[in-house]
């Protein structure tokens, strides 16, 4: 956790929804290093002793709550934040860093196959961030990252926090981790960023729905670039960003026809199977468990009219 940043926002210091009329927690020069206290995406309405009943009563008014918003002098439409992803740390509660991982329904690539909610609470080191246990044989890797980072939007008025926008929001980009910049978009003075939605690790595409939802202490940079003109956010990776994955190898399954969401839910279904199949899991559990860290990619889109998507999951969380 920084020990020198410039400002602190605190858990108390979030709001859900972007509107370009809430008033800013902060005032802040370019440059300037914040620690953000983050809430997980429940606003604290789950925790390490939840069960699936809680699941059941979630307020979907509160759902991923974000810290801020930040007004950033000098900053105008047409410009860009410049984000410097510098650190992560879990907030920890009961003794231990925690989160969760839910099937919610209705909501989620597979919500038509999974109807009933289901939870799994995480529990982890927050010094040495090992893999955390899923069942008696599984072993997720972890790395911390936010799902949702962005700025207002210039349409006033309440926007949804559910949906990502050109200005960020709810991005769920497993790579947004430490040592990464991002760059967003500005649409309204002061640009108005927040941040929150902290994981501690994700799959590419987050197929249920939900990561390892987990509450962190967040330290961003934020500088100013100005008159950039972008269209939609750009970030750069400061190395590899799979190395915690690949060590094993993969499991891979694959869709493939004219429709890519469609092709992806076959992918993704199919892996949910060979766990089934493979580990006698059931299947609402291997569906959690693949959200929180397995890739979907598209393999070819040019050879119509059937494209490919692949699912990918690590060997490593098994083996």
């Amino acid at each position: 956790m920084c020990q020198n940043c410039d400002y602190t926002i605190h858990g108390a210091q979030h709001h859900f929804g972007w509107d370009n009329s809430i008033a800013p927690v902060e005032r802040v020069e370019p440059g300037a290093q914040i620690a953000f206290h983050c809430m997980d995406s429940s606003a604290g309405q789950l925790g390490p002793s939840s069960t699936v009943k809680d699941v059941e009563t979630l307020d979907f008014g509160k759902i991923n709550p974000v810290s801020g918003p930040i007004y950033v002098e000098g900053a105008e439409p047409g410009d860009a934040l410049k984000i410097t992803i510098d650190s992560f740390a879990p907030r920890e509660a009961e003794g231990s860093a925690w989160g969760w991982t839910a099937n919610i329904p209705g909501f989620g690539l597979l919500a038509d196959q999974f109807t009933d909610p289901a939870l799994t609470i995480w529990k982890y080191d927050a010094r040495t961030l090992e893999p955390a246990l899923f069942g008696e044989h599984g072993r997720v890797p972890l790395k911390p990252f936010c799902g949702t980072i962005g700025n207002a939007l210039a349409e006033p008025g309440g926007h949804s926090i559910v949906p990502p926008r050109r200005v960020g929001g709810n991005l769920d980009i497993r790579d947004l981790a430490a040592g990464t910049v991002l760059y967003l978009p500005v649409e309204v003075a002061g640009a108005l960023f927040s941040v929150g939605d902290t994981h501690a690790a994700q799959g590419d595409g987050e197929v249920c729905g939900t990561a390892i939802e987990s509450p962190m202490y967040a330290v961003l940079t934020i500088d100013l670039v100005k008159d950039a003109q972008l269209k939609f956010p750009r970030f750069t990776t400061s190395g590899p960003v799979t190395r915690h994955l690949d060590a094993k190898g993969y499991e891979v399954t694959t869709g493939i026809g004219p429709d890519l969401m469609t092709a992806s839910r076959d992918a993704v279904a199919g892996m949910v199977d060979h766990l089934c199949a493979t580990r006698q899991m059931a299947a609402v559990d291997a569906y959690m468990l693949v959200s929180t860290c397995g890739d979907l990619r598209i393999s070819e889109i040019v050879d119509q009219p059937n494209w490919v998507v692949s699912f990918y999951f690590p060997r490593c969380v098994f083996e």
